[in-house]
């Protein structure tokens, strides 16, 4: 009988205590799984046709490809824009700027990505390597995550408490906000920087990040803290900060129904609501999809090696995380929408365009 595999993503192999029984303790077994990348490992045909595959090879270079080729120029035109031609510097323009920069880095990872599934799953740069592009790849996809959330707490803030969050709205603070968001993004993935990233596999190549060792607890703890971290909890504040926003864009007063009145006003107000609902669209398709999955994946590869959930998990965690690259292509459209509402005098007139 075929021995019991193991399965992160997005695929099985056998597990190397199993091959090789030996008697020992728990720390012995564990520094096996750390010098696994020196042997080859034999997985499933299933496993092989995956990573050579049609999906891996053609759709996911190419979706890669087109994120890079439309995110790159953009994100570049919209950094430029944010940071030299914008004069009057807002606590948005520097959330803008900064996301447009972070979405710009993370682009500049995608050929690596591109060259990597196109020659087959096969990764020839190394595990140094390997190491630090996954970290940055994560990295630069948690900042983005968290930018958006600052700007959403921002536009609430402009839009609910337009003269009462003056100070909290200067440029300095929006910038020490930026640093910090920087930083935790940075520091939540250094742990990849300590795990072995490269696996060898049999008729395959060298995967990158592909094929990891599930039984080592400290990939279930690294991959639930930071979906939880950098994905769940600004997506319930993203989520209610834009609720808010939305309520206060109602007319609700004499004073909103004079603004509102005026044909320029509603047009803003509806081209508000517009972007509101476009930037929750590309947070919950982009983003939400993939992390659910991955934590379920993460989860259900720590049960048994029949649980069926485990395998039904592999392959929409991997296109799902491909999808949530897309957010770098999609951030700056949006960003360079809302920049036009830059353009108005009124801070009143500012906050009521979410800016």
């Amino acid at each position: 009988s075929s021995p019991r595999t193991s399965t992160y993503e997005p695929i099985d192999y056998p597990l190397p205590e199993e091959k090789h029984p030996e008697k020992g303790n728990i720390s012995t077994r564990r520094s096996k799984l750390r010098v696994a990348s020196v042997e080859t490992l034999h997985v499933s045909d299933l496993a092989k046709t995956f990573l050579t595959g049609p999906l891996a090879t053609g759709f996911f270079p190419t979706i890669y490809s087109l994120v890079f080729l439309v995110s790159v120029p953009l994100n570049t035109v919209a950094f430029v824009v944010f940071t030299c031609r914008i004069r009057q510097k807002k606590s948005v323009v520097v959330y803008m700027s900064q996301l447009a920069l972070a979405d710009l880095l993370f682009g500049l990872l995608l050929p690596l990505k591109v060259h990597y599934y196109a020659r087959g799953s096969d990764w020839v740069f190394g595990e140094a390597a390997c190491r630090v592009f996954t970290t940055a790849f994560y990295g630069y996809m948690n900042l983005s995550v968290l930018l958006v959330m600052c700007m959403s707490v921002d536009r609430m803030l402009a839009v609910a408490y337009p003269f009462v969050s003056l100070f909290w709205r200067k440029p300095w603070i929006a910038a020490l906000v930026c640093a910090g968001a920087w930083i935790l993004a940075m520091v939540g993935t250094i742990p990849l920087l300590t795990m072995q990233q490269t696996m060898k596999i049999s008729q395959v190549g060298t995967t990158c990040h592909d094929v990891l060792h599930p039984e080592d607890p400290q990939y279930l703890i690294l991959f639930s803290t930071i979906s939880c971290l950098f994905f769940f909890l600004p997506l319930v504040i993203t989520m209610a900060c834009y609720t808010v926003i939305l309520l206060t864009l109602r007319p609700q007063n004499s004073f909103q129904g004079a603004l509102a009145s005026s044909s320029l006003s509603r047009k803003r107000r509806k081209r508000a609501m517009v972007t509101v609902c476009a930037v929750d669209g590309e947070f919950v398709v982009c983003l939400c999809a993939s992390n659910v999955i991955l934590l379920c994946h993460c989860l259900a590869a720590r049960m048994d090696g029949k649980t069926r959930g485990r395998d039904g998990c592999t392959r929409p965690n991997s296109w799902l995380c491909v999808l949530g690259s897309v957010s770098a292509a999609l951030n700056p459209l949006l960003l360079l929408n809302a920049s036009a509402l830059l353009s108005a005098d009124s801070r009143i007139s500012i906050a009521l365009n979410l800016i």
